[in-house]
């Protein structure tokens, strides 16, 4: 059969049409698998963490000030020096402090010689021993006085003697006075007038005695003697009791509130001298020194600060979004910008109960123990810390940026026969781009789309 030039042109249009009809239809079978980024469902490990940034500070810190005017004397230490707990670092002139300060000077020495004193002389004992026996006599006396309220003062046969006696001194006095007028008109230094004065005086002295003696004998008390002598009694029983409890607490060794009062004059007294001085509070590095000899200085003005080194805090806030995932004791990744690639490592130390609104939610304070620690980490540095909440082994994983919200659900495509099929699951922890999978119609291997459909999508790509 003999083709004209114008059927060879129509056979030659209709096997270009073919060729690009084969071509379209190889190009779009194969479509959907060139455009699908996919990864097998695979099992692996998951550290689910909470991170946060915060700033380095030392365990203890202390800013050391001046508590007294005057002028430094010597500084013993340097920015770097290792201190000890009660170290002196600094010190004034003693003459250039206030009186208060150089008088406690005096007053610990008084004190401290008053406790050796107490703790070692028995003066106190032996006095308070004499006093006792002193009021014990005294209750005696009171108390006999009290009797005679009651009773006869003396007996008859004491009154009878008595009577008697002052009839014999009223004989005596009259022989006594004319004895006198024998020499009276003598001169004054004659020694029979003398000796006659003498014999007349003791005779009106005896009779007076006896004549007392007899009244008191023969007479009663008044009203006002009875209170007298009840009161007298009463005070002298009074004061045998605190002798006697004088005698029983020296007795029982030194009182304890005794040594406790001189200990407190001796801290009193060492405190006021120690406002002339910087003294360490506790082991540390001098990390600051302002003061040096020759300075004046004046009250709260800073001296020295000191801080332990030996154990290095972060706080941190986080979110009350996380702070349930945490716990006292879990491991924590730190990193530094001051010093970037070395990695260190930390623990949880504190975790606070209470929450404080910052206006845009309610963060609690954490705070990290680094547990490696060197001289290159310093207090004031910016660390960024990783918080280890939980350890996942073996389980099923899926990327992040794989999900979507298919109405309201949670959904990967999953690649199969060349169409991209939404597939609802269950998430768990989610560390990083990764996510656990807890539940779904998905199995290991299954090919999940990274750069899955839109949501509005429910088929293969250009379908």
């Amino acid at each position: 059969m003999k083709i004209n030039k114008t059927g060879w042109i129509i056979i030659a249009a209709l096997a270009i049409v073919g060729i690009v009809a084969v071509a379209y239809f190889m190009s779009n079978g194969n479509k959907n698998d060139s455009q699908f980024q996919t990864e097998p469902l695979s099992r692996g490990n998951l550290t689910a963490s909470v991170g946060a940034t915060g700033t380095v500070r030392a365990q203890q810190s202390a800013v050391l000030a001046w508590q007294t005017s005057g002028i430094v004397e010597k500084v013993n230490v340097r920015i770097g020096d290792e201190v000890k707990k009660d170290q002196v670092l600094a010190n004034l002139i003693q003459a250039s402090m206030t009186q208060s300060v150089i008088m406690a000077e005096v007053d610990l020495i008084n004190a401290e010689n008053d406790l050796d004193t107490l703790m070692n002389s028995t003066v106190g004992l032996s006095q308070a021993q004499l006093e006792l026996a002193t009021a014990k006599q005294a209750v005696d006396d009171a108390q006999d006085k009290v009797d005679s309220i009651n009773y006869q003062r003396a007996s008859d046969n004491l009154i009878l003697q008595t009577k008697a006696n002052i009839d014999l001194a009223v004989k005596e006095i009259a022989l006594a006075e004319d004895n006198y007028k024998r020499f009276a008109k003598r001169p004054d230094g004659d020694v029979d007038k003398a000796a006659a004065m003498l014999r007349l005086t003791t005779a009106r002295q005896n009779y007076d005695t006896l004549v007392s003696n007899y009244n008191w004998y023969t007479g009663k008390p008044t009203e006002l003697d009875i209170e007298t002598y009840n009161a007298d009694l009463a005070l002298s029983k009074a004061k045998l009791a605190d002798a006697q409890r004088e005698v029983d607490r020296l007795i029982g060794g030194i009182p304890e509130s005794d040594i406790a009062a001189i200990n407190a004059r001796i801290a009193a007294a060492r405190s006021t001298i120690n406002m002339g001085k910087v003294i360490a509070p506790f082991n540390g590095i001098v990390t600051q020194v302002d003061s040096i000899p020759g300075d004046m200085v004046t009250p709260n003005q800073l001296a020295i600060r000191v801080d332990d080194l030996g154990k290095l805090l972060i706080d941190l806030q986080i979110s009350e979004v996380d702070i349930n995932n945490l716990e006292i004791g879990q491991a924590v990744s730190v990193s530094f910008d001051a010093l970037q690639g070395k990695p260190y490592t930390g623990i949880v130390n504190k975790i606070s109960q209470y929450g404080s609104s910052t206006g845009t939610g309610v963060n609690f304070e954490v705070t990290v123990e680094l547990t490696e620690v060197d001289e290159t980490i310093k207090p004031g540095m910016t660390a960024a810390v990783n918080i280890t909440v939980r350890e996942i082994e073996n389980a099923l994983f899926i990327q992040n940026r794989s999900v979507r919200n298919l109405e309201g659900k949670k959904v990967v495509y999953v690649l199969r026969d060349g169409v991209a099929e939404p597939v609802e699951i269950r998430l768990g922890s989610t560390a990083d781009n990764l996510s656990e999978v807890l539940g779904g119609d998905i199995k290991e291997g299954d090919l999940i789309i990274l750069n899955p459909p839109s949501p509005e999508m429910n088929g293969p790509f250009g379908g």
